[in-house]
């Protein structure tokens, strides 16, 4: 799964989010984070995690 790297910085910035707290809300690593936020795919699993954290469906930050 890729998600959009524009759309998930989109989404922390309208919540005033931090890679870290998103990292911290999620469960899944800051590495990670930084890995999707530069363009990397990443499971279903993790993906879901992130759209959780965020409050938001997974299909608004996909590609």
């Amino acid at each position: 799964m890729r998600i959009d790297r524009i759309k998930l910085v989109t989404e922390l910035a309208k919540r005033d989010m931090s890679q870290k707290r998103l990292a911290e809300l999620s469960g899944v690593s800051r590495a990670t984070i930084n890995y999707v936020r530069a363009g990397k795919s990443c499971s279903d699993e993790v993906g879901q995690k992130i759209a959780d954290a965020l409050g938001i469906d997974i299909v608004k930050i996909l590609e």
